[in-house]
């Protein structure tokens, strides 16, 4: 905690006075262009990774970036998307997810939940992941297959995105796109599904934009 409160009065007494002018903005109001949806692990940082700043990010987050499917009882993540889409009118939808994703793991070896009823009560909102892994990638193991799974979930979650009206009503105007990303903690690379190609590639300077087109299935490639 100490160290939580040391930064805290580095913030008050530096950088903040640096910064007075866009906190004084911000105070009016947010307009962020991007709804940022990854993982709850310590080790991603979405303003850090893509050099952003306060109020350019909307950010849901939570264990294994999932993005339940729509339904008439809502959720948080439910009314966060509807919010930032229709209200804050977001102009791209990012669902990022990363390697050594232990959201992930556990669903390789769901007995490591046995004491953890809510974490698998959670994780069921991956089970079209975990079962198209399973049926499609039996040739795979370890790394590899880990791999897979990380790229399988965020096409899966972009597919649940569609569920939600407010996102769907915009998709069929062009008002909102969707892109998917894994982050790879080891490297610091992100990689993007390219629709065209049908998998996953590095993000680079001269990486297509275009939104991602499903139904699609990733290869590994990262």
């Amino acid at each position: 905690m100490q160290k939580l409160i040391q930064g805290l009065h580095k913030f008050q007494s530096e950088v903040f006075p640096s910064r007075e002018g866009l906190f004084t903005s911000l105070a009016k109001g947010q307009r962020p262009e991007t709804l940022f949806i990854t993982c709850s692990d310590s080790r991603i940082n979405p303003n850090l990774l893509t050099q952003t700043e306060p109020g350019e990010l909307f950010i849901l987050r939570n264990a294994g970036n999932l993005v339940p499917a729509y339904a008439p009882t809502s959720s948080g993540e439910a009314a966060t998307i509807e919010f930032a889409v229709q209200h804050l009118g977001v102009r791209q939808i990012v669902v990022c997810g990363h390697t050594q994703c232990g959201a992930m793991k556990a669903l390789l070896t769901p007995e490591a939940l046995k004491d953890s009823p809510a974490v698998a009560t959670w994780l069921q909102h991956a089970e079209a992941t975990r079962r198209h892994v399973r049926d499609n990638y039996q040739h795979l193991s370890g790394d590899a297959l880990a791999t897979v799974l990380v790229e399988e979930n965020v096409l899966s979650q972009l597919e649940s995105l569609r569920t939600h009206p407010a996102v769907r009503a915009r998709l069929a105007r062009g008002e909102v796109s969707l892109h998917g990303w894994v982050y790879k903690i080891e490297t610091g690379q992100v990689f993007q599904f390219n629709p065209a190609g049908g998998q996953f590639e590095a993000i680079d300077r001269g990486s297509p934009t275009e939104s991602v087109v499903l139904p699609l299935r990733a290869v590994v490639g990262i």
